[in-house]
């Protein structure tokens, strides 16, 4: 690498590490429960990052990935298979550092999202076949000769799980003075998988009996993968909980460091999001919704088993990008979702305790 490429990648790396610096931390709130069963919930809030969600995250360190690993010099086009909100978090870096992006998306995409993308300078490339979009992005980048950020293969691998300000060692901090500190559970999603590894990993390698699930949406892989250590398994329909599930089991999916997966149905997620809004005034997305979800069974296991603790989730994104989707009651109806009986399940578990 010449001198000149040397220089610019140390200031590309610089300019992320200083936006990471103004970014701060996000914050940890705690949602209500009732005292007396002796378990704490939280919600990491994700969406508060400069492109409103987890994937923010994700994005710079997959572009410091290919800064040090040599493969984003001055120049390069990035490209990425993505609709969704790791190609808006790109988008913004790739502007940043003054890089062409280009993402390869299906093209029933939502206008909102792609209008997202375009606002941080992205450029989208439509395929009608969602499961081209690999390929497609490949192709792409191999004829600009740019580098295919490949979130779903390396998101495992870009961030350092042992600490340096990753989303777990954030977590651990900021529960430090908490009357239970360490955590029984962490809830997750799964996307491409990065964030449960990094979560699952960490506990590890610093010794907490933290245990990691991951909630599953329907028409996901990840669920059955795991219960059958099947790597092979499709389901060859996408999931309709943006953000996270897969039709296939992506390389970033690590399943031994998970403890649990939990398959959760749509309709309890929207309902979920819901009630999180109603009790606590947080606006989020549909994987917000599965995580809680999630949390809340977790939860009642524990009351009844008469466990103490404290249980971590995320708010992975804010609800302005799903108003006319999964906050819209029509929509929902239409997409003949009846999301009463989930709803009527939760009031009853705050009020109870108990997982009917």
């Amino acid at each position: 690498m010449t001198v000149d490429r040397c220089t610019w990648v140390r200031d590309a790396i610089r300019l992320l590490e200083a936006d990471a610096n103004r970014s701060a931390d996000t914050h940890l709130h705690v949602f209500p429960l009732p005292l007396e069963w002796g378990v704490d919930l939280y919600l990491k809030d994700e969406s508060v990052h400069p492109t409103g969600s987890l994937k923010h995250r994700l994005a710079r360190s997959l572009i410091l990935y290919g800064l040090v690993n040599g493969r984003i010099v001055e120049g390069t086009t990035l490209v990425e298979a993505s609709s969704g909100s790791t190609a808006v978090s790109e988008a913004y870096f790739a502007r940043m550092l003054g890089l062409d992006f280009v993402t390869v998306v299906p093209r029933a995409t939502s206008p909102e999202k792609i209008e997202l993308i375009e606002f941080y300078g992205g450029r989208c490339h439509y395929v009608d076949v969602p499961g081209e979009m690999y390929a497609e992005a490949e192709r792409l980048a191999a004829e600009s000769g740019g580098h295919y950020l490949d979130q779903f293969t390396y998101a495992e691998r870009a961030t350092d799980w042992r600490g340096n300000n990753n989303i777990a060692e954030s977590v651990f901090d900021q529960l430090s003075a908490e009357r239970f500190p360490v955590p029984s559970w962490i809830v997750v999603g799964a996307g491409t998988g990065g964030t449960s590894a990094t979560f699952g990993r960490y506990v590890r390698y610093r010794r907490h009996p933290t245990r990691v699930a991951v909630v599953d949406p329907e028409n996901s892989a990840f669920y059955e993968a795991w219960r059958t250590g099947r790597s092979d398994v499709a389901t060859g329909i996408p999931s309709r909980i943006e953000g996270i599930g897969r039709p296939r089991v992506e390389p970033s999916f690590v399943p031994g460091v998970i403890d649990e997966v939990l398959p959760i149905p749509d309709a309890a997620s929207f309902a979920a999001i819901r009630l999180l809004r109603e009790r606590t005034l947080h606006w989020a997305g549909g994987s917000t919704g599965t995580n809680l979800v999630g949390a809340f069974q977790l939860i009642a296991r524990m009351v009844a088993a008469g466990q103490q603790g404290s249980v971590v989730t995320l708010i992975c994104d804010g609800g302005a990008r799903y108003a006319h989707t999964y906050h819209d009651d029509a929509w929902v109806a239409a997409q003949g979702h009846d999301i009463g009986q989930h709803r009527e399940r939760m009031d009853r578990f705050l009020e109870t305790g108990a997982w009917s």
